[in-house]
């Protein structure tokens, strides 16, 4: 465990909210805020504790924010679970290869993953997508290789996976953005239990940040997920938020890994 300032616990329970909001406002996003937000904000000096300790607070508050989706129908259950199961064995595999890479290559890697994800979120911004979509024969194995994929990386890079997994959900299925923000939050919490329980095998979670992040992170998410009904009835309006918080993150951790690396 570290040995961290009373401050820093304080910004971990505004960081927290922070990505608790995300979470509920586009399903993804909050694993890509909570790593730069534990290193770079919080102070965590490690990048692999920021890591493990940031897919547990995420996993946490992924199960949480499901509940307020779940209860406005948001979530398309067999399809998130087939992608959830599809992926588990991915994130194991994924993490366990992250925790014995440089941690400043794994946030620049991170950051280039996040600009093409971002890039493809705003390309189908408009797409409206079918509510009515089922499970079935026809897109099953599409969910299981997207999913497979998907766990893949986010074991590797320590995330929840959501800015993977929503629009993962959408093209193997063609949901709608709602929808798929829903259902993702069943992976999300899947693939952060499986890595955070690698990392903690390896010591490299802090218990204490991770209650206080985990805190902050479900009130957060209460009002995230309030503000994503309301936005959805506009067409494109959350892909083009959903995209614009990836870019904005990417490059500022593209900036600071860059330094670390010349350093």
């Amino acid at each position: 465990m570290l040995a961290l300032e009373p401050v820093q616990y304080v910004f971990g329970l505004v960081s927290g909210s922070l990505v608790g909001f995300t979470l509920g406002l586009v399903g993804g996003g909050g694993s890509i805020l909570a790593v730069p937000l534990m290193v770079y904000l919080v102070g965590v000096p490690s990048p692999h504790i920021a890591i493990g300790t940031s897919a547990l607070a995420v996993a946490v508050n992924a199960g949480a924010n499901l509940v307020p989706h779940a209860r406005s129908g948001n979530v398309k259950w067999r399809c998130a679970g087939m992608y959830a199961a599809a992926g588990v064995a991915g994130a194991w595999i994924g993490s366990s290869l992250g925790k014995v890479f440089d941690g400043d290559k794994l946030l620049f890697l991170f950051a280039i993953l996040m600009l093409i994800v971002g890039a493809l979120m705003l390309k189908g911004r408009d797409t409206i997508g079918n509510p009515q979509v089922r499970l079935n024969r026809e897109i099953a194995p599409k969910i299981v290789g997207f999913g497979a994929v998907t766990g893949l990386f986010s074991g590797f890079f320590g995330i929840g996976g959501g800015f993977l997994i929503v629009p993962g959900l959408i093209a193997s299925t063609g949901m709608p953005m709602l929808n798929a923000v829903g259902s993702s939050l069943v992976a999300v919490t899947a693939f952060g239990l499986t890595t955070s329980v690698n990392y903690a095998s390896s010591g490299l979670i802090d218990w204490p940040l991770a209650a206080v992040f985990i805190a902050g992170g479900i009130v957060g998410g209460l009002v995230g997920a309030m503000a994503a009904k309301r936005l959805s009835a506009k067409k494109g309006l959350l892909n083009t938020v959903f995209a614009g918080i990836i870019f904005a993150v990417a490059a500022y951790m593209l900036w600071q890994s860059s330094a670390a690396l010349r350093a």
